[in-house]
């Protein structure tokens, strides 16, 4: 099996060495991430500047890094490492949960999306840590995805489709199975939040508290609060299928009226 491996958290990130650890039994493995972290940057890609490439050390693998994007990794790594195209993209680990509505900012989901978008099986795996300064269990989501590596690889996935998983940042043994769940709801308060430079000048940092929402057991916030692998299949074709169809009828009814 072919492996094209990137991230949004940078070449030299813990959780990339980790996932690149955890897959090389399964196949050929190669990085390309970018050059330093590119968090939140959602399904962007650049197009307006140049895309620097450098081949790098990478615990014995052939790895680039890129002034770029996880998408614009993807891209230049089915141009330079895989010119024949790959089996899997993988993209991760993050450091830190992509759960909930936080799919749509992720450089890391954004980089399994590009693999679909070019016709790749593709999974984004996230270390779902929730406190500050605690351990990522970056061994955790490696052994994990180790162990579960086959079968995930195999399952029959429409089109457009990737895997969104979370792995909940805790000891191995505290994991209590997987679960196949929806996206579910984190969001945050006091989104924008004002602030004074030494000049007095106003500027504005953007963050917030995250608010979880575990209480829907169908999704994957309950999932990994309880100490479950999320696994959440993510189309890319955004269509609202059902509302499309009532649109249609109605638009139909209302000719004939």
């Amino acid at each position: 099996m072919r492996i094209l491996i990137t991230n949004d958290d940078g070449i030299r990130a813990d959780g990339l060495v980790a996932l690149a650890n955890a897959v090389r039994p399964f196949g050929e493995v190669k990085i390309v991430a970018p050059d330093r972290e590119r968090s939140a940057c959602g399904h962007s890609m650049t197009m307006r500047d140049p895309l620097r490439v450098k081949e790098v050390a990478f615990h014995g693998l052939e790895a680039y890094e890129v002034s770029g994007v996880p998408v614009d990794c993807v891209n230049v790594g089915l141009t330079l490492a895989y010119p024949d195209g790959c089996d899997l993209v993988l993209s991760g680990f993050n450091h830190g949960p992509n759960l909930g509505f936080d799919v749509t900012y992720s450089g890391t989901a954004a980089g399994a999306m590009e693999g679909v978008v070019n016709g790749i099986r593709s999974i984004a795996c996230s270390m779902a840590i929730f406190a500050d300064g605690a351990p990522f269990h970056f061994e955790t989501g490696a052994r994990w995805l180790n162990e579960n590596f086959e079968w995930l690889t195999s399952l029959d996935l429409p089109d457009r489709t990737f895997l969104n998983i979370n792995v909940p940042a805790i000891a191995f043994p505290e994991v209590s199975g997987h679960r196949f769940v929806a996206m579910g709801r984190r969001v945050y308060e006091d989104r924008v939040e004002a602030r004074k430079d030494p000049w007095g000048r106003t500027y504005y940092w953007q963050g917030g508290v995250v608010v979880m929402k575990p209480d829907d057991p169908t999704s994957d916030v309950w999932a990994v609060s309880n100490g479950m692998v999320s696994i959440t299949p993510v189309s890319i074709d955004w269509t609202d299928h059902a509302t499309l169809a009532k649109l249609e009828e109605m638009q139909t009814v209302a000719r004939n009226s």
